[in-house]
């Protein structure tokens, strides 16, 4: 049997190669919401501590397919209201920006309990010692606290990620051209289903694993040092 991809071939490469932008961009975003919900659940400030606990919980309460939607169609009514009080013609949020931001919201929901979790690991006296030290308070953040978080919580962070990057399917109901999207099309032109989604599938795999792969590297990496004290 003859494995034919019809001539749809650069186009599931170009799609994959979406996928990938789209899951890192979204991976930026939501580790820089995860950290921001994890420091306000940990905050002693009360209004800090529901500011995060809203955030994760409701948005882990709605599939993300729903976000997808709701932020694509939600923001390109925002964005027509917006042109026409500024006079603009045309004002509008592309399919990426939408993904971007709607799985970077769900990433960094999951991410604050991950982050949560690391920030309550690492002993007091570790902050205690560096404010013996006199250090400041942000110096003793970025200076004690967050390697140590990092090291924590970076297993549960590459298991989101491989969520986030077979999740990033779902931007397809928008009409973004990443890998579901190119073998929906390739599927409706040679009739063939099978074959691209099978296709689809060994593709997603493959990111997978190349995802365990450098998730191994970073983890290695990250307990260089622990791994030498702890000896």
């Amino acid at each position: 049997m003859t494995f034919d991809l019809y001539g749809f071939g650069p186009a599931l490469a170009a799609g994959t190669l979406m996928t990938i932008k789209l899951a890192l961009s979204a991976l930026c975003l939501g580790l820089v919401l995860g950290l921001l919900g994890a420091l306000a659940k940990t905050s002693p400030y009360k209004p800090l501590q529901w500011l995060g606990g809203t955030y994760s919980t409701i948005v882990r309460g709605i599939p993300e397919l729903l976000w997808v939607l709701l932020i694509y169609f939600g923001t390109v009514q925002l964005m027509r209201n917006l042109a026409d009080l500024l006079g603009i013609e045309s004002l509008e949020l592309n399919a990426f920006a939408a993904g971007t931001i709607a799985l970077g919201i769900c990433f960094g929901a999951y991410a604050t309990e991950v982050f949560r979790g690391a920030i309550l690991a690492i002993p007091k006296g570790h902050r205690e010692a560096g404010q013996a030290l006199g250090m400041s308070r942000p110096r003793i953040f970025w200076r004690l606290i967050l390697p140590q978080m990092w090291r924590i919580a970076l297993p549960g962070l590459g298991n989101l990620f491989m969520i986030l990057m077979k999740d990033t399917a779902l931007v397809s109901v928008i009409g973004l051209e990443e890998i579901m999207r190119r073998s929906q099309i390739a599927v409706t032109s040679s009739k063939e289903p099978f074959t691209f989604f099978l296709v689809a599938a060994f593709i997603y795999l493959g990111l997978t694993v190349l995802a365990m792969i450098g998730m191994h590297f970073l983890e290695k990496r990250s307990s260089r040092g622990f791994v030498r004290s702890a000896s």
